[in-house]
């Protein structure tokens, strides 16, 4: 649900106060604990934009601007927001709403939602009980749903000139909560979905192949309806979940997928970048033109360096694929004992599947290993038997029952993806963090990584049995051995990147997220480091909260080259996402709400 600034004069208490328009707003002095802090503007600071500047904005993008109110608000009898209360029931759209709360399609539509809730603080939920409260949480005050690149210059100019937090979000898919931020304005771009497919990119770099401009709100499943339906089909490099939006954070934070394996990261394709600085211009990055921020945005960070307004990958002609899938659970074992062997056994064999050229997505939960699917691009059904043959005798000869059938090929690799991918779900709200295990730490700790898995699924004796791991097997240096991009060199020597999940009660006390933080990052982020010490960590997918995560993301020899890149291109923080380049002296202060810098 939105309603337009311009409806709700009358409805909401506007804070009147003169607004700040100097260039670059000065930040607002505030002191937590005992530390000192330059703080963005929030409302009740008299620095806050009045309703009249407000709704300046609103004309310059063309209408666009809104007061947020979330979707749930339909099934409250009134939403309490920052700006004021007004009645919001509905039972049509609180039914909607409820029917659709875990749809990842769903989600990533809504103008606001993200995917992962926790970081939303969970604070209007869908309810039968319409007397209940509904409150922003930490979503965006104002929504700017831009439909063009000059509203996204309007509110990126809009929030440096008046020092407010601002938000980019294409998708919402979204682990740690940098789609979203308390008291922001958030420039939503998922409107921009153009699509432009060429046979020949003729541009800087030194390659001439195919390519496609993407916008900023294209997702992966329908860019890879469009390539397959080229004449001739082609491929893209994009995520296996199908709504992650490739040209935003995907590719800035790396942008890993089935067929990373054989073609690398979406960075190691990136050839193009249009974007908005946080200067307001509109540049183009490449390797001629800006080639520094060019490298920057190809994994090292996401809404960390400029808005993206649009991106051009290389392309690949589709190929032929096989797929295969197997099953571990309790209808075929339920000795936890014989259970955990399968597993080893599985893990023992990742090195294998990589150096075959293989991309492998898998589960772990209690007593049930999914492996769904194997991807073998370019590769024949035999020859995908072929390769798990030996991992399928281990099984056997162990006595581990498991469900399977021989590997199905498919005319090319979307057909493919469309029958072996499912569709995640979202609404619960849980903590992720990840890890790389390299080839090299596999091979010389396989069983040690299983004891490290075996602690993210029961992490302690209030939690047996309650944690959830998804695994990916893929090798980034397999076809791109020496990356082109900013993304950790380590990643050259990947085999499994595995996330673990740990359960946020959904009314979460403060003192309980604390508990979870704690426990994600020091007991369980230490234990997977232990256990894979030559891996890294995956910025999209893990714990932004990590001790030294500015070498777990990046290491030595990238994130000083980062930071360099991000104090020229954005020196005053006008853009922020958690552990970033550049975000070192930045922290949310006062539970989760104002982002303020270290004095």
């Amino acid at each position: 649900m939105k309603l337009f600034i311009t409806a709700l004069i009358g409805s909401f208490l506007l804070y009147q106060t003169a607004s700040a328009n100097p260039d670059t707003a000065q930040l607002v002095p505030r002191t937590w604990n005992g530390q000192k802090y330059g703080c963005k503007c929030y409302f009740g600071d008299q620095c806050w934009p009045d309703s009249r500047t407000w709704n300046a904005l609103n004309t310059t993008v063309d209408g666009n601007l809104a007061v947020y109110v979330p979707p749930e608000a339909a099934c409250h009898t009134f939403f309490n927001g920052t700006l004021g209360t007004i009645s919001t029931y509905d039972q049509a759209k609180c039914d909607t709403v409820t029917a659709n709360y875990s749809s990842e399609k769903w989600i990533t539509d809504q103008d606001m939602l993200l995917l992962w809730r926790y970081w939303t603080n969970s604070t209007c939920l869908p309810t039968t009980e319409s007397s209940s409260p509904c409150t922003l949480g930490y979503y965006g005050v104002y929504l700017l749903k831009a439909t063009k690149i000059a509203h996204i210059k309007a509110g990126v100019d809009f929030a440096r000139r008046n020092n407010i937090r601002l938000v980019v979000r294409n998708s919402g898919h979204d682990f740690v909560g940098r789609s979203t931020g308390w008291g922001a304005l958030v420039i939503n771009t998922h409107s921009f979905q153009d699509i432009k497919f060429v046979d020949k990119w003729d541009a800087p770099g030194g390659y001439s192949g195919g390519a496609v401009t993407i916008a900023a709100g294209v997702q992966g499943r329908p860019l890879l309806r469009q390539a397959v339906a080229q004449k001739p089909p082609v491929t893209v490099v994009t995520g296996e979940c199908p709504t992650v939006g490739v040209a935003g954070g995907y590719v800035q934070g790396g942008g890993h997928g089935p067929l990373t394996t054989q073609l690398g990261f979406a960075a190691d394709n990136a050839l193009s970048f249009d974007v908005i600085t946080a200067d307001g211009e509109y540049v183009t990055a490449n390797a001629k033109e800006n080639p520094d921020l060019f490298w920057a945005l190809k994994g090292g960070g996401p809404a960390a360096f400029a808005v993206v307004v649009s991106a051009t990958f290389k392309t690949f002609p589709e190929m032929r694929s096989a797929g295969a899938t197997l099953y571990i659970n309790s209808t075929h074992v339920t000795n936890e004992t014989l259970y955990w062997e399968g597993v080893r056994i599985f893990h023992s064999h990742a090195n294998s599947f990589v150096d075959a050229g293989l991309y492998v997505y898998f589960t772990i939960t209690p007593l049930t290993l999914r492996v769904r699917p194997w991807v073998a691009f370019n590769q024949t059904a035999a020859g995908l038997d072929a390769i798990l043959a030996p991992f399928k005798a281990d099984l056997t000869a162990a006595g581990i029952p498991f469900e399977n059938t021989p590997a199905k090929e498919y005319t090319t690799f979307f057909d493919l993806y469309i029958d072996l991918f499912e569709d995640e779900s979202g609404g619960t709200p849980m903590l992720t963090s990840g890890w790389m295990f390299s080839r090299q730490d596999i091979a010389a700790n396989n069983d040690g990584i299983i004891t490290a898995f075996k602690k993210a699924i029961s992490p302690r004796e209030d939690l047996v049995n309650k944690g959830y791991m998804v695994g990916h097997l893929w090798n980034a240096g397999y076809g791109v051995p020496v990356p082109n991009s900013a993304t950790n060199p380590r990643f050259r020597d990947a085999a499994n990147l595995i996330l673990y999940n740990l359960p946020v009660p959904t009314n979460a006390t403060l003192e309980q997220k604390a508990d979870i933080e704690d426990l994600l990052a020091n007991t369980l982020d230490r234990t997977m480091r232990a256990t894979g010490p030559k891996g890294c960590a995956y910025i999209n997918e893990a714990d932004p909260l990590q001790e030294n995560w500015q070498d777990h993301f990046w290491g030595p020899d990238v994130y000083p080259k980062l930071l360099e890149t991000r104090k020229k291109w954005d020196p005053h923080g006008v853009f922020y996402a958690i552990s970033t380049p550049g975000t070192e002296d930045w922290e949310v202060i006062e539970y989760g709400t104002r982002l303020c810098k270290k004095l």
